[in-house]
């Protein structure tokens, strides 16, 4: 026991840190000592104790990065006992304007597509829900001004209400804060606006909007390359846009005009998300490529983009969309959720890849 007792006077906070600084971030390439993550660090006698936080967390490697962590400390001499507490810190765009028009909102992350018909509202609404449900603090903005789906994907029936200062609070849905034009036209009216119109809304639909504290507000763009992405653009600094596309050719010619406009107007691209992948038979299980398959992929290689992932085509998705539930909500163990699941782990991973490498930018050229 007394020799047992001499080792752990030798294992200290400095030789936890020290340790530590063998596991890497994967994406950031730098240990989690250097990054700042490890906090809290507490050695009494034969236990330890401390805090990763992460940049996020939808972190996908959450899990590895804790086991491997606990595994470097209990070889320690004298350690028995380790405990990790994982928690996190969504990293925020830096940006005044942001901070000016969106004090409490992270970032804000547009999800656009070249064309219309490729599932992006869907996938707008089920990754919201899959960022929500990993505990990130989640608003989804509905600026598809000609056909807002997302009340109904949403299942909202309720109106946003006003408040004092005539700002719109946004209704809560499934824990996601969401506002919409569905909110504001009946379904049998039309929306004929001009660019001005446009601008205005977009306006309202960001300073006017008591969106309080997001880690993420993921904007659903209508399709193309008009003006309601050219004003979300020229309004906020953005995060940067996930583009959706299906596999077949034509959705990624048009897709790469997307692409190439928001590069035009500085908003980083944070990946390709291949939409209708392939149909899986719920009867016999054969696979089928309808719009051809891993397209999306191929073209974000050629371009240097991230690919964040690929979503089956299945009516599953579809239905539960329409019902007001989407899959991620409805049924978060299949398959297709999971599909989603992971297309939202890699999105945010490449959101803290982004706002790291920002933070940590002066610290290098101070270095060098």
């Amino acid at each position: 026991m007394f020799g047992l007792n001499r080792a752990n006077t030798s294992v200290t906070e400095a030789t936890i840190l020290k340790a530590l600084q063998a596991v890497r971030d994967p994406d950031l390439h730098r240990d989690i000592v250097s990054l700042g993550f490890v906090k809290n660090v507490r050695v009494a006698g034969e236990n330890v104790s401390f805090t990763i936080e992460l940049t996020t967390p939808a972190c996908p490697v959450r899990d590895k990065m804790k086991e491997e962590a606990r595994q470097i400390v209990v070889a320690l001499p004298g350690i028995e006992n380790v405990e990790i507490t994982m928690t996190s810190q969504v990293r925020s765009t830096l940006s005044e304007t942001k901070a000016q028009l969106l004090p409490g909102v992270k970032n804000v992350l547009p999800v656009a597509s070249g064309k219309g018909g490729v599932g992006k509202s869907t996938v707008s609404a089920n990754l919201a829900l899959a960022l929500s449900q990993m505990g990130a603090r989640v608003g989804l903005m509905d600026a598809d001004v000609y056909g807002p789906s997302i009340p109904l994907i949403m299942g909202v029936h309720e109106q946003p209400q006003v408040a004092a200062d005539n700002r719109i609070r946004p209704v809560e849905q499934y824990g996601v804060k969401v506002i919409s034009m569905g909110f504001f036209i009946r379904e049998d009216q039309a929306v004929i606006w001009r660019g001005p119109m446009l601008h205005k809304t977009i306006d309202q639909f960001l300073g006017g909007v008591e969106w309080g504290e997001l880690d993420y507000l993921l904007v659903d763009l209508p399709p193309g390359t008009g003006d309601v992405q050219l004003s979300l653009c020229q309004k906020i600094p953005l995060t940067g846009a996930a583009i959706v596309s299906t596999p077949q050719d034509v959705a990624l010619r048009v897709a790469k005009k997307a692409i190439l406009m928001f590069e035009q107007l500085n908003c980083p691209i944070l990946g390709v998300i291949e939409n209708m992948s392939h149909f899986v038979c719920s009867t016999c299980g054969t696979r089928e490529e309808i719009f051809g398959y891993g397209g999306a992929r191929k073209a974000a290689e050629r371009l240097g983009l991230p690919f964040l992932g690929e979503i089956p085509l299945a009516t599953a998705i579809r239905t539960t969309a329409d019902d007001g539930r989407p899959i991620v909500l409805s049924d978060p163990r299949s398959p297709l959720a999971e599909a989603f699941q992971k297309v939202a782990e890699n999105l945010a991973a490449q959101i803290s890849i982004r706002n790291m490498k920002a933070e940590l930018e002066p610290l290098v050229k101070v270095t060098f």
